[in-house]
C-alpha cells in the first residue's frame, strides 16, 4: 500500500511560536517531536497534508510552487511574530493529484507563484515534522463549500495520485477537534478546552481513533461537528479517511491531546494494518465519482 501511515496534527501556532506559554503547548510541540521520529523511520517519498486553515471557495487548490519562501504572520496572533519558511513541495505530484481530481469530476487548480499565502497550519505542521525539508511535501486546501461526498472524492482523487507516482506516502490532516476558540485574550497559562461537553466529544473520538476506528470517526463527524463545533465539520477526517482506506483496520496511537487557544488540539498515528480486524459500525453512502449537488432537499423529478 502506497499510503504507509496517516496523521492528525494541530495547525494552530503556539507550539512552534510559544511553547513555553503554556505546559500543554510544550506537550503537543514534544508529541510532533515524537511524529517527526516516526517519519523518518517510515522513510517515505511524500508527505501530503491537507489543511483546515487553507482555505478555499472554488474548487479545490494544490500547492505546486517547488520551493514557496515567504513569510508568515498568522491571522489570529499577530504578537506571536513572523515565522520565514522555505519550503521543499514535490511540483509533479501536485500537478498529477489536480488531473486525478478532475478525472473524478472536481474542479480543480494548481498554485505556484512567488508569495503565495500558505496557510499557518501548514507551516507550523512541516516546521515540526519535516523541519529540514528532508522529505519532498504536497499540500491540498479545504473547500468550505465542499460536502461529505465532495471530500471523500478530493482523498480519493490523491489515492489515485499517490498510486500512480508509486511514492510511499504519508497523509497528514492538519486540523482541530473541537473548534471553539476563545474570542476575548486570557492568559496562555490558563488554557483550557472551551466547555466540558467539547472536551468529552474530543475524548470519545481519541477513545475511538486509538483503536484504529477511523472510518467510525469519519461517519460520526457530523454528530460531532453539531455538538462540538468541529473544525471544518472534520472533513480533514473524511480527507484521511479516503486517502488511507475507508476502514477501520488501523492501529490508532495519540500521542496527546490538549487544549490549543480553546480548541481541541490532537496528536494522532494511524497505521494501516490488515490484521486488525475492524469493527464495521458505519452506513453512510460511498461515492466514487462528484456529479455536483445533489438537490436532496429539492422536490423536483428530474426528467
Amino acid at each position: 500500500m502506497s499510503v504507509v501511515a496517516g496523521f492528525i496534527v494541530p495547525g494552530r501556532p503556539q507550539p512552534l511560536l510559544q511553547p513555553e506559554g503554556n505546559p500543554g503547548w510544550q506537550s503537543l510541540r514534544d508529541a510532533l517531536g515524537q511524529v517527526r521520529a516516526e517519519i523518518e523511520r517510515i522513510d517515505p517519498d511524500l508527505i501530503l497534508l491537507y489543511s483546515t486553515q487553507w482555505v478555499t471557495i472554488i474548487g479545490h487548490q494544490m500547492q505546486a510552487d517547488p520551493e514557496p519562501k515567504w513569510h508568515l504572520v498568522d491571522q489570529d496572533f499577530h504578537a506571536l511574530g513572523t515565522v520565514h519558511y522555505s519550503l521543499r513541495i514535490d511540483a509533479d505530484f501536485a500537478e498529477a493529484y489536480c488531473a486525478a481530481a478532475k478525472e473524478r469530476g472536481l474542479t480543480a487548480r494548481t498554485v505556484a507563484y512567488r508569495g503565495f499565502p500558505v496557510d499557518t497550519g501548514s507551516i507550523v505542521a512541516l516546521s515540526l515534522v519535516n523541519p529540514d525539508n528532508r522529505y519532498a511535501a504536497g499540500i491540498v486546501g479545504c473547500n468550505m463549500y465542499a460536502d461529505r461526498a465532495e471530500t471523500l472524492v478530493l482523498g480519493k482523487a490523491a489515492h489515485d495520485a499517490v498510486v500512480s507516482s508509486g511514492k510511499r506516502t504519508v497523509a497528514i490532516a492538519v486540523t482541530a477537534l473541537s473548534n471553539r476558540m476563545w474570542t476575548e485574550w486570557i492568559d496562555p497559562a490558563q488554557d483550557r478546552i472551551h466547555s466540558l461537553k467539547d472536551d468529552e466529544w474530543n475524548r470519545k473520538l481519541l477513545e475511538l481513533l486509538g483503536q484504529g476506528r477511523l472510518e467510525d470517526v469519519a461517519q460520526l463527524a457530523r454528530t460531532f461537528s453539531d455538538q462540538a463545533h468541529g473544525d471544518s465539520k472534520l472533513k480533514a477526517i473524511w480527507w484521511l479517511g479516503a486517502i488511507m482506506g475507508q476502514n477501520n483496520e488501523y492501529r490508532g496511537k495519540v500521542y496527546d491531546y490538549q487544549a490549543l487557544w480553546g480548541t481541541g488540539a490532537a496528536v494522532v498515528g494511524l497505521t494501516p494494518d490488515a490484521s486488525v480486524t475492524g469493527d464495521l459500525e458505519y452506513d453512510e453512502d460511498d461515492v466514487e465519482h462528484y456529479r455536483g449537488d445533489r438537490n436532496v432537499l429539492s422536490t423536483q423529478t428530474e426528467t
